[in-house]
């Protein structure tokens, strides 16, 4: 199958303690799409990210090393690296 690059907003709420839990991902058809919606979502989320990964959707095969494109607020492992 080919892969294909997929643009991808995730956005965390706060869960126990000081853990996050994760929304229903956000698919975008390109990377400024998913930059707006993840600019739009970071006042009212506890952590948004917005990130391209190579992936062959069909497979569930995606890329272990997502190009971020836009982050704020506590994000886990591995969007909380710098």
């Amino acid at each position: 199958m080919a892969r294909e690059t997929v643009y991808i907003v995730q956005a965390y709420k706060a869960g126990r303690g000081k853990g996050l839990k994760a929304e229903q991902q956000v698919g975008c058809k390109d990377a400024e799409e998913a930059r707006r919606k993840a600019e739009r979502l970071a006042p009212l989320r506890e952590g948004v990210v917005a990130f391209a990964a190579s992936a062959d959707v069909e497979m569930g095969d995606y890329d272990e090393n997502p190009l971020i494109l836009f982050k704020a607020g506590r994000l886990p492992f591995p969007f909380d690296q710098a």
